[in-house]
């Protein structure tokens, strides 16, 4: 095991070639020979053992091994949409004194560079799963990777998203759900229309979700509950026969998403509605599972931890599969999906060390 000069500078050069690459999720407009991907293998050289899977639709996944490691990074490639009232070019990586800007340098081709340039003058043992089909809350990469036996090689993966560089063990779920009442057209002058009106049954499911929802922040359990779309009806004078909404919840550490479902069904004009779930994100942990692995992980090498946070991570894929993991990365939230984003040279320095740290330290 040898490292050579790991550096910041390398760093900043990989970051820049990786935020010239067009990844913007939506579109998703990639495919396996996406130059990034050809951009990545060829850095990592021959040491490394490449599997790309173009599981369609623009979600890939590349995972690059070096030797029998049990510790997995895994790097989403793909980011928001660009600003067109961006100060700085978005798909060119531009530097303003500590900082450096473009599209995905918080998130995450930030870490994704620091890895990089490991791969690059280690010699070590070393894993990475890149993907790219985390924002916009898809999944697919994931799930078929957890569902593989490729997971039976690792005993803990770290997902880099942005965290200041401290280690965080727990985090919000995310729950998108459509539903759809049914009523039955007609006059508004027929009395039945207070009954049958599928938007009448709508909004009140809606004023009990809220209740319940209040409710539940009474009990200091936050659900982040959100109705952001409803649609339905044809005129003010025609019975609605037909009404959609689509709303969303963040449930905490230790919720389960399956249960809030199946609580918020059943409220008040809820056996009217057919429900859809588009998307469903664990929380981290999820209900019924812990952390002590994880938190194991953290104590033997020694990495300050934070507290859990609001937004949601793949490492609840990987936890709800019996992998432990943990979220650490260069940067904060609030600096992705900005406008402008940015992340620190002081945060990227950061996890460089973190990260070399871990490859050459862990069993």
């Amino acid at each position: 095991m040898t490292t050579q000069s790991v550096s910041c500078q390398g760093v900043l050069e990989r970051l820049q070639r990786l935020v010239a690459f067009d990844t913007q999720n939506p579109p998703r407009e990639l495919d396996a020979a996406s130059p990034i991907f050809s951009y990545i293998s060829d850095s990592l050289g021959a040491d490394f053992e490449i599997d790309v899977t173009d599981h369609g639709l623009g979600r890939i996944s590349m995972l690059a091994i070096r030797g029998k490691p049990t510790l997995l990074f895994n790097v989403h490639l793909d980011t928001v949409p660009i600003s067109i009232e961006a100060r700085f070019p978005a798909l060119e990586m531009t530097r303003d004194e500590d900082r450096v800007y473009g599209r995905g340098v918080c998130d995450i081709k930030g870490a994704a560079a620091c890895l990089l340039e490991i791969a690059d003058f280690t010699d070590s043992p070393m894993a990475m799963l890149f993907t790219s089909d985390e924002e916009g809350a898809s999944g697919c990469c994931i799930h078929e990777f957890v569902a593989s036996d490729k997971i039976a090689a690792f005993s803990q993966v770290v997902v880099a998203e942005p965290t200041n560089c401290l280690a965080v063990l727990g985090h919000r779920g995310y729950l998108s759900v459509k539903g759809r009442f049914s009523g039955k057209a007609g006059h508004s002058s027929e009395q039945r229309a207070l009954r049958d009106n599928a938007l009448h049954k709508l909004s009140g499911w809606v004023a009990a979700a809220v209740k319940h929802a209040e409710r539940l922040e009474h009990e200091d359990r936050r659900p982040c509950f959100n109705v952001g779309e409803v649609h339905g009806g044809i005129k003010s004078n025609v019975i609605a026969d037909d009404a959609k909404l689509h709303w969303s919840a963040r449930l905490s550490p230790g919720d389960s998403n399956e249960d809030f479902l199946e609580m918020m069904s059943a409220l008040e004009y809820g056996d009217s509605a057919q429900w859809h779930v588009p998307f469903s994100g664990p929380p981290l942990p999820t209900s019924g599972m812990d952390v002590l692995k994880a938190q194991a992980f953290v104590e033997k090498h020694d990495i300050e931890a934070g507290q859990a946070v609001d937004f949601w991570t793949e490492a609840s894929l990987f936890a709800q599969a019996g992998l432990p993991a943990i979220v650490l990365g260069p940067g904060n939230i609030a600096q992705a999906h900005a406008v402008d984003e940015w992340v620190s040279i002081e945060q990227l320095e950061l996890a460089l060390q973190i990260y070399t740290k871990l490859v050459n330290t862990h069993d």
